[in-house]
């Protein structure tokens, strides 16, 4: 009997396919993504973080989310968040791409952020010292520098840049670095970091997306096939008009954030960890 190998994708073939959705040379870009959506890929996550940086080539710089979600200081878990081995749960592209050399990882406990490129340092720098999605915080400041964002994959409902947005317009749902954890620094001592504080039920506007047919009607919004998946691009300040505005005025029935009742989520963790 015969066996019949599914059609995949090259990395060759990723890179072109970025291009012509309008990556290119020397971009700042942040990547939310599903290896599974893109079909078969030939050499797996680690083909498509080359096919990224490949187009960006190291003038640009790659973000990725690097986030645990608080999964080691769940019941079970390690008690501590360490840079150099804590798993992410944001896929196995992000999980691959902070394991790699030259990828730098920040220091907050539960949403780390990953990158790599020209400006990453400068992007990533001092994370844990100030408000998880704030002003300062990795994808504000690539907001600042006219980043964009691909969801490779996935849709706007893993757009973690409208957390960025609630974050510089106030949204009253979230905890401002309000939650205290144990981290293992890179030189092996444990210190304690703040991280924000998730909202106590989900935002009807932003955790469902509501806001995504705007993006379209932006006309800035650019959407193109990736292997077997959707991609779609936009660029960060495209992604801020839209969403704070939606926040502020409210969306269909949903009131703007001022009047909203959602506030950030009463949260208890005591577990002290072992050096």
């Amino acid at each position: 009997m015969s066996s019949t190998v599914p059609a995949g994708i090259t990395r060759g073939e990723i890179t072109m396919q970025l291009r012509a959705l309008g990556l290119h040379a020397g971009m700042g870009l942040m990547v939310h993504s599903s290896l599974s959506r893109l079909g078969w890929v030939e050499g797996g996550a680690e083909a498509v973080i080359g096919a990224l940086q490949d187009v960006l080539t190291p003038a640009g710089t790659l973000l990725m989310p690097s986030f645990n979600h608080g999964a080691p200081f769940e019941p079970g878990g390690a008690g501590i968040y360490d840079p150099k081995s804590t798993p992410t749960t944001n896929g196995r592209i992000p999980d691959t791409f902070w394991r790699q050399d030259g990828v730098l990882r920040t220091l907050n406990p539960t949403h780390a952020i990953a990158g790599w490129g020209a400006r990453a340092g400068e992007l990533l720098a001092d994370h844990h010292r100030t408000s998880t999605f704030g002003a300062r915080s990795p994808y504000a400041r690539l907001h600042g520098m006219g980043g964009w964002c691909l969801l490779l994959g996935v849709g706007y409902r893993a757009n973690t840049f409208h957390h960025v947005v609630e974050m510089l317009t106030r949204a009253p749902c979230l905890g401002y670095e309000t939650e205290l954890y144990p981290v293992r620094l890179p030189d092996g001592r444990l210190t304690m970091h703040y991280t924000w504080g998730w909202r106590a039920a989900p935002c009807p506007i932003d955790d469902t997306a509501a806001y995504a047919p705007l993006m379209r009607e932006t006309g800035q919004e650019r959407r193109g096939m990736v292997g077997q998946a959707e991609a779609i691009l936009y660029p960060l300040s495209a992604g801020y008009q839209v969403i704070s505005r939606c926040l502020a005025d409210g969306l269909d029935d949903t009131p703007p954030c001022r009047r909203c009742p959602i506030r950030p989520r009463t949260h208890l963790w005591g577990h002290t960890p072992q050096p």
